[in-house]
């Protein structure tokens, strides 16, 4: 059995950890020591992942993230469980429609602001005057390359990340200098959630990276820790694009 890290003393809360990145983001702040507090939709597949990542260092929170209880509920659990929310990574998000904005059911949009926007700030509000706002500690938040760009039939979606990733830009203004916050903006990963966009020709989407290959939730994982570590104390409102250099194809042909 391979042994634990030396706990860091820090605390986590990764929203929509079950799975995908969110449970990469958890795996890597477990490998440098930190407790972490996750939450997913689907309780049985939120209990197989605490137990994957390790029951005694993890705790699970099932329910929905735009829910303004389960929001004060995972908060409030993780500081009795672990007492301290030192980082948030909002990472919950959903994308239900594909297809031109112009046809676009405005319910359906309200859906995915609701999920991946409102929630964001929720989440925020509540680590923040749970924790944060006497304590410190920072905040990530997983936009996409989808809210930098142009992103066509995936629009609802990409103008959500957009708005989170200016989330990020007013919560740091705000939070400072207390807290720290930042969004990243990933390219294809391959998890469920993106399934559609490679399955069954993943080597030609992959052709189109110049480092030939789509992301894994490691790397976001890993991008996500670096901007809660003490190596990004002097980074706050920044979106880190990671992206396998595919904007470097940006205008060629």
């Amino acid at each position: 059995m391979t042994a634990l890290p030396e706990l860091s003393g820090k605390v986590a809360l990764v929203t929509g950890a079950s799975r995908g990145i969110g449970y990469g983001v958890a795996e890597a702040l477990l490998a440098r020591g930190d407790r972490v507090a996750i939450t997913g939709r689907n309780e049985d597949a939120l209990k197989e992942a605490v137990d994957k990542l390790g029951a005694e260092r993890v705790i699970g929170i099932a329910g929905k993230a735009h829910d303004l209880d389960h929001q004060a509920e995972a908060v409030a659990r993780t500081v009795e469980a672990f007492g301290r929310v030192d980082f948030l990574v909002n990472n919950a998000g959903t994308n239900p429609v594909f297809g031109p904005i112009a046809d676009l059911d405005l319910n359906v949009a309200r859906k995915v602001f609701e999920t991946n926007v409102v929630s964001a700030l929720g989440f925020a509000q509540k680590t923040w005057h749970a924790w944060q706002k006497d304590n410190g500690g920072a905040i990530v938040n997983i936009a996409s390359v989808a809210g930098v760009s142009a992103s066509p039939f995936i629009g609802a979606y990409g103008i959500s990340k957009a708005a989170m990733i200016n989330l990020s830009l007013q919560l740091a203004h705000e939070f400072a200098p207390t807290v720290r916050v930042n969004s990243i903006a990933p390219a294809v990963v391959k998890t469920k959630f993106a399934q559609a966009l490679y399955e069954g020709r993943e080597a030609e989407a992959a052709a189109a990276y110049p480092l030939a290959r789509l992301g894994v939730p490691s790397d976001i994982g890993g991008a996500a820790a670096f901007l809660t570590s003490s190596q990004s104390d002097w980074i706050t409102g920044q979106t880190l694009v990671v992206d396998g250099g595919i904007f470097l194809n940006a205008g060629v042909g």
